[in-house]
């Protein structure tokens, strides 16, 4: 199987507010491969979560195609398209929402839980993946009852509790102060390595940013990859 494991070529958005057709994305080709980690960053309002969420299938293209894992996912319809999210893809926003009323053990199993799979299995699952992000003493506590960084470390976990191939991440620290940023990015880090995860992040942290493999800039609907002088000038500009 070839190493790329997102393709994406010409894709736009377009949104039509009032009289007018907003164009977001304008032909946006793309290739990553398995196992990286990927910053996109640019200006608030380039469009950088709306391609995060066509990417993950939150959303859907106005023209183009993309494939994930070597499957064509322009034509899949809503039912097959939400099924093949949840066992492959796993979402890490900038807002855990988790939700309230659930342990972080019941959040983190939820993707399984939707998925059909068995609660014992599950639950084995969701136990580990507390413990690799350093909460096992924090399984019954819930949301409201965590700190900021402990609340992401959860949506880490959640996003992981099917062991998807890619992981998509929006501003995931965008809330977190400098030590809770740092402790997120080196645990994304390490699961990424350890498990051949490719994460696809969407940041304002140049910090982020010159760890990734690599940093795409997206500017007037398009993408354009960026080298390490530029990513630096870039950020003092925004």
């Amino acid at each position: 199987m070839s190493d790329i494991l997102v393709k994406a070529r010409g894709l736009t958005k377009n949104y039509q507010v009032g009289d007018t057709v907003l164009e977001v994305l304008c032909g946006v080709d793309l290739d990553i491969v398995r196992g990286e980690i990927i910053a996109i960053v640019g200006e608030s309002g380039a469009g950088k979560s709306t391609l995060l969420h066509i990417l993950g299938m939150l959303d859907r293209p106005t023209s183009g195609s993309f494939s994930l894992n070597g499957e064509d996912i322009t034509e899949k319809d809503d039912v097959t398209l939400a099924g093949f999210r949840n066992r492959l893809v796993g979402f890490v926003f900038q807002f855990h929402h988790l939700l309230p009323e659930f342990s972080a053990l019941e959040n983190v199993m939820m993707p399984s839980i939707i998925a059909g799979k068995p609660r014992t299995e599950s639950t084995v699952r969701a136990k580990y993946l507390l413990d690799t992000v350093g909460l096992s003493e924090r399984r019954e506590h819930r949301p409201g009852e965590l700190s900021g960084g402990e609340l992401q470390r959860v949506a880490v976990a959640r996003a992981l509790m099917n062991e998807p191939t890619i992981v998509f991440a929006d501003e995931p620290s965008g809330n977190l102060d400098h030590r809770n940023s740092v402790m997120l990015h080196d645990l994304m880090w390490n699961l990424a390595r350890d498990n051949n995860y490719t994460f696809i992040i969407v940041t304002h942290d140049l910090a982020l940013a010159e760890r990734a493999d690599r940093v795409l800039h997206l500017n007037e609907g398009t993408v354009r990859e960026l080298d390490t002088k530029t990513i630096s000038e870039l950020f003092h500009s925004l």
